[in-house]
């Protein structure tokens, strides 16, 4: 089996973004699994980028954070997305659609009429 994918530079936000908005508020681990899940465990992440990863969209106002009991009774620090995160996730995932729409033009480009 070939290794695990590196998460592309500027992916991961919009990945966080996205498992919040589908599953509503989740702890740093939840996010973490959810994204490797949804990945089909491809891609590896990092744990140590993950963290200053929350910290910075909740810093921008993208997302908040308030400590809670987890599932397994611990304090654990669980992330929702804000309005400001929904809009900032629409901006992403258009940015993201039209970055991949151009990369596929370049790799199946199509033979113009002599």
């Amino acid at each position: 089996m070939p290794g695990k994918l590196e998460i592309q530079q500027g992916t991961l936000a919009l990945m966080i973004l996205k498992t919040l908005d589908h599953l509503g508020p989740l702890h740093g681990y939840g996010v973490a699994r959810r994204i490797e899940e949804t990945s089909k465990n491809r891609l590896a992440l990092n744990y140590g980028n993950l963290y200053p990863a929350l910290l910075k969209l909740e810093q921008e106002g993208f997302i908040k954070a308030e400590w809670r009991q987890s599932e397994n009774n611990r304090r654990a620090k669980y992330y929702a997305l804000t309005a400001a995160g929904r809009k900032q996730l629409a901006r992403e995932t258009r940015e993201w659609n039209q970055t991949a729409d151009l990369i596929a033009a370049f790799l199946s480009p199509k033979r113009e009429a002599p």
